[in-house]
């Protein structure tokens, strides 16, 4: 009943002239920001970040643009954009607005930190959306309702919020984080946008920092759009330009030296000229011929307006950076706005073979405190690889081992069980037991499940590769298990088998320290012992071709013609079993305790289990706090 009276008054709202205030005005004259919500509470002020004006004015119903694309970095303001647009639409030109964030989970967080403290900050907008605490069926966590319209927030994870109502106005936010295809029923890009196909004055925002090239969603809406620039004069030849990452300058191991060099005139500018820069600034198209269709908006992180992200904190990070994949990947996504390119490439495998190192196979290197294994199912055998963990993410391959029978047969199981009870060696003379064996169960998986269900369930689970970029290990789902005639649940962890295998490529890709020592070798370094080349073929089997996926570029991982890819499976699930275990967050003071726990002849088998699940902004995403030392 809410719906068709919105629906009904949106109608005759649209009949009326459009308002003669822009998206930018409006923010001027009547938002306010809150304390809650802001660094720099008070009135809006449009001028402080001067780039954000056209973005906004192009949402406004005075503008015949029907798309507008933000390929932004983080912190940048595109979230002022679409908190704006909404205060706008409330306020000037109500009708109904659907609102996509990347998880159900996502758009709480977003109703509660970001649209609560707009509507409570700014009067224009209180009167017109009733009080949260009030428990008025019109302000709910996923609904407001306003006269003549209607906010709807959902997840992009949510097939029944994708399709919950018509809207004349569609906002999707970090598209990037969105899965490629939800409950087999598509892109959720797509389902959002058909909400909106019967309004003939529709207005959709797309904004996001990028991701990994060929798989991005916001990179693929910016390619098809005018691509615009900001351009921003030299303060002292006033040539127009961008500005880019190459061009900034500063002394050797001096970041707070940084300074910009004009691409004309050479001259040094300094970070304190930035604001009258901004001030001057226009977007420029590289296709003016679509501006009238669909508007594309790009910025890094170098047109941060003075007292946000400056020149000297950007060079830090960029410093820190250097030996860390995983910090040079955030970097490029979230400050530069750029795609991830080196992703996916199969690593040359003699390039591998010949850097093998002599530690002997089974015995666990000094450096190595944690071992996992991971385990592929075939038909007429088990492969595994234990692995042993360091700090950064550094390990050492230990064992690898094939386990020949029927899996059908319980031979094979058997000797997957010795396998699990047995020790290895470190080299500082103590025993270490495997910590957490991952089992693949997309294969042969009522099999697995009966050997797993008999295991110890703090050391062992089954996991399932999946598609997707959110998380790499991610909350485990209930299977059914068939004992005899009953039936039981046990838990499988999906783990995002191509972030893995991005990941993995990316560190047997780190150069080989010339005159390595204790701290010579970069973070996720892998080292070998004297494998044959057949397990270094496996390891680099696959490599990614693009495809066409719904609509969007996707680089997919396919089979090398003619080689097996058993030991990158094994690789793949001991590096899941080591993410549950949370080695990625570990503190320094817990590997100190680890390491001394082992000098003083240790073991530390002991694990407490404690089934809870705590959301991360992490590059792991959600994670399981299952496993921690105890």
């Amino acid at each position: 009943m809410i719906g068709a009276t919105v629906l009904r008054e949106s109608a005759h709202a649209a009949w009326k002239p459009d308002p003669i205030l822009s998206i930018s005005e409006w923010a001027d004259q009547y938002r306010m920001l809150s304390t809650k919500a802001s660094s720099e509470a008070g009135r809006w002020r449009t001028s402080r970040a001067p780039y954000l004006r056209e973005v906004m004015d192009a949402l406004s119903p005075s503008s015949p643009v029907e798309r507008v694309v933000a390929m932004f970095n983080s912190q940048s303001g595109k979230t002022e954009v679409l908190l704006n647009w909404l205060g706008y639409v409330i306020d000037q030109a109500p009708a109904p607005f659907l609102m996509v964030q990347p998880r159900v989970e996502d758009a709480k967080k977003y109703s509660r930190q970001r649209i609560d403290p707009l509507i409570d900050a700014t009067p224009r907008l209180r009167d017109k959306v009733s009080d949260a605490r009030s428990r008025d069926a019109g302000n709910t966590m996923f609904q407001k309702e306003f006269p003549g319209g209607l906010l709807s927030l959902t997840g992009a994870n949510s097939t029944s919020g994708l399709k919950s109502m018509p809207a004349k106005y569609l906002a999707m936010d970090e598209v990037d984080e969105y899965k490629a295809d939800i409950s087999e029923q598509g892109d959720p890009v797509s389902l959002a946008e058909a909400r909106t196909s019967t309004f003939a004055r529709r207005k959709i925002a797309i904004t996001s920092t990028p991701t990994v090239h060929g798989r991005s969603k916001i990179e693929a809406e910016y390619e098809e759009s005018d691509q615009s620039r900001y351009m921003v004069p030299c303060p002292e030849c006033g040539e127009m330009q961008e500005l880019r990452w190459g061009n900034l300058r500063w002394e050797e191991d001096k970041p707070q030296t940084a300074k910009y060099t004009c691409e004309k005139c050479g001259v040094l500018i300094g970070e304190s000229k930035k604001t009258q820069m901004l001030a001057r600034g226009v977007w420029v198209a590289k296709f003016p011929e679509r501006s009238h269709r669909v508007r594309g908006f790009f910025l890094n992180a170098l047109y941060s307006p003075l007292g946000w992200v400056s020149w000297e904190r950007l060079v830090r990070e960029w410093l820190r950076a250097q030996k860390n994949t995983d910090l040079l990947r955030t970097f490029v996504n979230t400050r530069l706005a750029e795609t991830w390119k080196d992703r996916g490439d199969s690593p040359d495998w003699e390039r591998l073979y010949n850097r093998r190192e002599l530690y002997p196979v089974g015995i666990v290197p000094q450096r190595g405190l944690v071992l996992t294994a991971g385990v592929d199912v075939q038909k007429d055998r088990l492969e595994l690889e234990v692995r042993a963990w360091g700090r950064a993410k550094e390990s050492w391959s230990v064992d690898y081992r094939v386990i020949p029978g029927d899996v059908s047969s319980p031979t094979p199981w058997r000797e997957l069980t010795k396998v699990l009870g047995q020790t290895y060696k470190h080299e500082s003379g103590c025993e270490l037991s495997i910590r957490i064996m991952a089992v693949d169960s997309g294969a042969f998986t009522q099999h697995v499940y009966d050997w797993v269900r008999v295991q110890d369930g703090s050391r062992v689970i089954a996991t399932k590769g999946v598609a997707g970029n959110a998380a790499l290990v991610q909350q485990p789902k209930s299977a059914d298990v068939h004992v005899g005639t009953k039936r039981k649940t046990l838990r499988v962890f999906p783990v995002a088998v191509d972030m893995a295998k991005a990941e993995l490529y990316g560190w047997l890709k780190l150069p080989q320290p010339t005159a390595p020592d204790e701290t010579g070798y970069p973070p996720g370094y892998v080292h070998f012992p004297q494998y044959a080349e057949e397990y270094f073929k496996q390891l680099t089997s696959e490599h990614t071709v693009v495809q066409l996926v719904h609509g969007y570029r996707k680089y997919v991982w396919e089979l090398k013609t003619g080689l097996r890819n058993e030991a990158l499976d094994c690789a793949v699930y001991a590096r899941a079993a080591v993410a549950i275990i949370g080695i990625d967050r570990w503190s320094d003071a817990q590997w100190k305790a680890l390491e001394n726990s082992l000098l003083a002849g240790v073991p530390v088998r002991k694990v407490k289990e404690v089934d809870e699940w705590e959301p991360s902004d992490s590059y792991l995403g959600d994670r399981w706090r299952g496993l921690n030392l105890t």
